[in-house]
C-alpha cells in the first residue's frame, strides 16, 4: 500500500458548508497573514511562509489556490506558475528558476508546479537521465533543509484525484469554450503512463517528506473538500511553524471561534 492508497476519496462536503467553513479559515488565514507581514499582532516580520502545489493534471491546482489567495490582500501574496523550463533556463541548475520566487522574512508564496517536476514529469518523460533525477532527491532534501533552517514554513500539497474524475473533467473541459485551452495533447498522453507516474509520486513522498517540510496530500476528488482541505492545512503549518520558531500569533477572531 502506498501513500496515494490512503487517501479517502470519498470525502466531500455540501456547497454551503464549504462556504461556511472557507469564510470562517478564510477569516484566520488572513489574520496570520497580517501577523506574518508584521502588520497585526507583534509588529515583527514572521517566518517567510511558501506554499507548493503539485497534483495530476485537471486536479484543481488552479481553483484551489485561487479560493487560497481570495481572503489575503492581493498586495501581501504572490502567486507564481512554473511550466516547462525555456532554453536559457536549461543554461543554469534545475533549481535556479525557483529561487528569484521564494518568499523573505515577511512574505508569501504560492508556487503552481515546482521543482519536483525533476523527479515527476523529468523522470517519466526522459528530460532528465536517471542519474540526474536520482541524485535531485537529495539535492531537493538539502535546499529545503537550507530554507527551513532559515525560517520558512514550507507547505508541500499534492491535490489527488482518480483516474475515473480525471477522464470526466477532461471531458467537461473539451466541452466547455472557455475551458478547452487547458486540454493538451499531452495531457492525454500523461493518462496512459499514469502508473510510471504514480511509482515516481511514491518514491518522491517516501523520499522527500521530512519532519521540516511533509507532504500533504489533499483528497480532491470534490473541489468543495479538497479546497477548504487546502486552506486548513496552510493554517495549520502556519500555526505548527511559528509555535516552533516562537514567534507569537494572535487568538482566532471571535467571528471565527464561532
Amino acid at each position: 500500500m502506498g501513500h496515494l492508497d490512503h487517501v479517502d476519496l470519498s470525502l466531500k462536503l455540501s456547497r454551503e458548508e464549504s462556504e461556511r467553513m472557507l469564510s470562517v479559515h478564510g477569516m484566520r488565514l488572513a489574520q496570520l497573514r497580517l501577523a506574518l507581514g508584521g502588520l497585526a499582532g507583534s509588529g515583527q516580520l514572521g517566518p517567510p511562509l511558501c506554499v507548493l502545489f503539485e497534483g495530476w493534471d485537471a486536479s484543481g491546482k488552479g481553483g484551489a489556490i485561487k479560493r487560497l489567495i481570495a481572503p489575503i490582500d492581493a498586495r501581501h501574496v504572490r502567486v507564481k506558475q512554473f511550466a516547462a523550463p525555456s532554453a536559457d533556463e536549461k543554461r543554469h541548475h534545475y533549481l535556479h528558476r525557483f529561487v528569484p520566487a521564494l518568499p523573505g522574512w515577511g512574505g508569501m508564496a504560492v508556487l503552481d508546479r515546482t521543482w519536483y517536476g525533476r523527479v515527476l514529469v523529468e523522470r517519466v518523460e526522459g528530460f532528465a537521465t536517471e542519474e540526474q533525477w536520482r541524485r535531485s532527491y537529495s539535492e531537493i532534501d538539502e535546499f529545503e533543509r537550507m530554507l527551513a533552517d532559515d525560517g520558512m514554513i514550507i507547505v508541500k500539497l499534492f491535490l489527488h484525484i482518480s483516474l475515473a474524475e480525471q477522464l470526466e473533467r477532461f471531458e467537461r473541459r473539451r466541452e466547455d469554450p472557455l475551458k478547452v485551452w487547458k486540454l493538451t495533447d499531452e495531457d492525454w498522453r500523461n493518462r496512459d503512463k499514469r502508473p510510471a507516474y504514480e511509482a515516481a509520486l511514491e518514491e518522491m513522498f517516501e523520499r522527500t517528506g521530512t519532519d521540516r517540510a511533509p507532504w500533504r496530500i489533499v483528497p480532491g476528488e470534490s473541489k468543495r473538500y479538497a479546497r477548504v482541505h487546502v486552506i486548513q492545512e496552510v493554517i495549520a503549518a502556519i500555526e505548527e511553524g511559528c509555535a516552533q520558531q516562537g514567534f507569537p500569533l494572535p487568538d482566532p477572531l471571535q467571528a471565527a471561534a464561532d
